[in-house]
């Protein structure tokens, strides 16, 4: 039997391809989860990659009925809820179901500040990577204002 249990994740200095997966996981096996800090996860490689990866993905229109193209949201809580959102798997009902179970937050809501965090077992992304970008500074490049 699955019990289900409520984690508060930190995602501050976190490589969100990392963190992302074990979430999806930890979704997946009913859990609730809240992740707080999602503006300070960070994304690595080449600034001009990630940018140029994002931006196509921001002009992708579906020729017919522009309504029905896929959407991603410039706003940094948001935009790293969609990202998790592809680790799942959406169009299914146990992945329609993880993800209402999952709650992303910019900064540390009142609530949750002495609240204990979980650990994400990721390593730092200083340690492995040398060029990193943080969602805030993708997202602001992206056009969010905040």
């Amino acid at each position: 039997m699955i019990f289900m249990q409520n984690y508060i994740i930190d995602g501050q200095d976190k490589v969100i391809g990392r963190a992302g997966s074990q979430i999806a996981k930890l979704l997946l096996n009913g859990n609730n989860v809240n992740l707080v800090n999602a503006e300070k996860m960070v994304m690595t490689g080449h600034e001009r990659d990630i940018l140029e990866k994002y931006k196509q993905l921001l002009e992708l229109k579906d020729k017919a009925n522009p309504e029905h193209s896929p959407y991603w949201p410039r706003r940094p809580d948001m935009f790293v809820k969609r990202i998790i959102r592809g680790m799942l798997p959406y169009k299914k009902p146990s992945g329609k179901a993880a993800f209402k179970r999952l709650k992303v937050f910019i900064g540390v809501p009142e609530e949750f500040k002495s609240a204990k965090m979980h650990e994400v077992k990721t390593k730092k992304s200083m340690d492995i990577f040398e060029n990193t970008m943080s969602i805030k500074q993708i997202t602001e490049k992206l056009g969010y204002k905040v």
